[in-house]
């Protein structure tokens, strides 16, 4: 317990015995209840998991995995508490979590995301690029300043999970955009901790364009469901026009593309007939 608070803890594994059993042994004194989410591990994840919580998937994606450790303590533990998740990888420093808490034990915040400070030194330039576009993106869908949307590193209050709807959720990657996202919609308290960037050789399983293509959709298609919530709430002259506006740039943009593209060539077939 911290502060009068339980504290549980999440951790999603898949293939990561290399790295739980460090992972676990430095979970904070203070945590009351941790759970590993073994989703489909070939490498005996499952059988080092100790004293904690193991609850087994098979695949179905590191969002489902979360959800279902979410769903876990939502059982298991005395409200209220404080839902934190921690990767199974080792890249989450542990001496971090306080940070991570304290906005929600304030009442500042219903969830706190990592703000990974030191990413600019350490992260991979894949990662990086990957990071910045997103992070556009989900400032546009969530309509405020989400800082580094990438990092799974959260604290979610109870009161959040009660709520939650689990069976409208994001299983694979991207997982962090959906929940910023959904929270945003449902007018709760996002804040922001920092916390350290580890990496040591550990090997992501994302692959970065399948994982842009769909994470990048999704915000795209999150980002016009605020618009339209906001269209039906908010009625305003200024609203109609705004609509009007942005729907005739989709529909007139081809038309003009291939207008201009026609005239290019048209232009070019004529100078060439004059220089002969």
């Amino acid at each position: 317990m911290f502060e009068g608070w339980n504290i549980g803890v999440v951790v999603p594994a898949r293939n990561e015995a290399e790295h739980i059993e460090l992972v676990l042994k430095t979970v904070p004194d203070f945590v009351d209840k941790t759970v590993v989410i073994d989703d489909g591990s070939t490498d005996g994840t499952g059988n080092l998991v100790g004293n904690a919580d193991l609850v087994t998937l098979t695949g179905k994606g590191v969002g489902a995995a979360i959800d279902a450790g979410h769903r876990h303590l939502l059982s298991e533990l005395e409200k209220p508490f404080i839902s934190v998740v921690m990767a199974g990888d080792g890249q989450m420093d542990p001496d971090d979590m306080e940070s991570l808490l304290r906005p929600i034990i304030t009442r500042e915040a219903h969830h706190v995301k990592g703000e990974r400070f030191d990413r600019a030194e350490k992260m991979p330039f894949t990662r990086r690029f990957g990071t910045f576009l997103l992070s556009i993106l989900t400032n546009l869908a969530c309509g405020q300043s989400i800082r580094d949307p990438q990092c799974g590193y959260t604290a979610t209050t109870s009161q959040v999970l009660e709520s939650w709807d689990w069976n409208n959720s994001w299983r694979g990657y991207g997982y962090p955009n959906w929940w910023l996202m959904r929270l945003s919609q449902n007018g709760w308290v996002i804040a922001h901790a920092p916390v350290k960037a580890i990496y040591q050789g550990q090997k992501s399983g994302i692959k970065i364009t399948n994982f842009l293509f769909k994470t990048s959709l999704m915000l795209f298609l999150g980002l016009h469901l605020r618009i339209v919530d906001n269209t039906m709430n908010r009625q305003s002259l200024a609203i109609p026009l705004i609509w009007i506006t942005y729907i005739a740039g989709w529909f007139y943009s081809p038309i003009i593309w291939i207008a201009t593209h026609l005239f290019d060539r048209w232009h070019v077939s004529k100078i060439r007939r004059v220089t002969r």
